[in-house]
């Protein structure tokens, strides 16, 4: 089959027809893709910003159809519709049980599963997915099932972008009603962002990013107000008399902006980094200002989202009319444009690609 492999760091990838699967065993399922979106996160794999084996099939947001279960799996049968899941949830774990499955336990082993082989030789996929080939075997645990009237490439947005972002304000902040919130980053992610703090209900939504045309697409999802970071200063001042925003959503994963999202906020305020960083950079605060300032200074993995719970109840927003799956994506690619999408991205620009197999 077709899928596009990740050989060295900085360098394209090879979009090869000869990638196979492993079997199916007992616990597994075999997805064909219909869709998957190109996150920043695999361009993050690529510049080795997040650690992963190579080589490697990429793509971690994507859905299917079912085409084969192991022995054991009972609550998913061939011919369902799903969305992959890159934080797969045991649902026994010490983690899980006590409701914050996306830190589940055993993730790690399930993550670290090769089940393609290139060349005969056993190749990881992506965040234990590879939704950049046309199937896939994944453990059951990755696997939700959803509405077979639900179109699946808007479906497979659901699997990073939208519920990191969505899930980083409703779950992670837990924006309230009325409140002022500062987006910092405005790609796919802050936008999901910007949308889920608009359903929570935030009065004001500032959305900073260096590039006009991010700021275009912020307001289009909700912002109220759109600023480049040297005005950020400003509009704080006019929405909040200088105190600071009840919430700010760091969407880039830069030290710079993690220091400025914690700056971004009034004393007693909450500061979510959503955004991944690399693992040598560092962020220095004195201890006075932790003291005297009481804010919250938080992580936000996978936007600390219960997949099987909140997939459908993203969709359900999606039917209302409340979440704008659609409007988030800019172009439709083959497999085989992957590259471009990625040199598109690294050029900043605003695009939210999405491949159809």
């Amino acid at each position: 089959m077709k899928a596009a492999v990740l050989w060295e760091r900085d360098k394209a990838l090879e979009v090869r027809d000869d990638v196979a699967l492993s079997a199916v065993g007992p616990g597994d399922v075999r997805i064909r893709l219909v869709s998957s979106g190109v996150c920043h996160s695999d361009l993050s794999a690529q510049n080795g910003t997040i650690p992963t084996g190579m080589p490697c099939v990429l793509g971690h947001e994507g859905a299917g159809v079912v085409e084969e279960v192991g022995a054991g799996v009972t609550d998913i049968v061939p011919g369902d519709h799903a969305i992959l899941s890159f934080v797969p949830a045991c649902r026994r774990c010490k983690a899980c049980l006590r409701g914050q499955s996306n830190l589940c336990e055993a993730m790690m082993a399930m993550l670290a599963t090769s089940h393609f082989e290139i060349d005969g030789k056993p190749a990881p996929g992506f965040l234990g997915c590879g939704t950049f080939a046309q199937q896939m075997v994944v453990s059951e645990a990755a696997v939700i099932v959803v509405d077979r009237e639900i179109p699946l490439d808007v479906v497979s947005l659901i699997g990073c972008g939208v519920t990191t972002g969505v899930g980083a304000a409703i779950h992670t902040a837990r924006i309230a009603p009325g409140s002022s919130v500062c987006v910092i980053g405005c790609g796919g992610v802050g936008c999901a962002a910007i949308q889920g703090a608009r359903i929570a209900g935030a009065a004001e939504i500032v959305a900073v990013d260096a590039l006009p045309a991010k700021l275009e697409a912020a307001l289009r999802f909700g912002a109220t107000h759109a600023v480049t970071p040297d005005g950020l200063a400003a509009v704080k001042l006019e929405i909040t008399g200088g105190e600071g925003f009840d919430y700010a959503l760091e969407c880039v994963g830069s030290p710079q902006t993690i220091r400025a999202s914690y700056d971004a906020v009034r004393r007693g305020g909450t500061a979510v980094v959503v955004g991944v960083g690399r693992m040598e950079q560092k962020i220095e605060f004195n201890a006075f200002e932790l003291f005297y300032g009481e804010k919250t200074l938080k992580g936000s993995l996978y936007g600390s989202a219960n997949a099987r719970v909140d997939f459908p109840r993203l969709l359900r927003l999606w039917k209302l009319g409340k979440l704008d799956l659609e409007g988030m994506i800019t172009r439709r690619i083959a497999l085989e444009e992957i590259n471009d999408a990625f040199r598109a991205m690294q050029a900043g620009e605003v695009v939210r690609s999405v491949i159809t197999f």
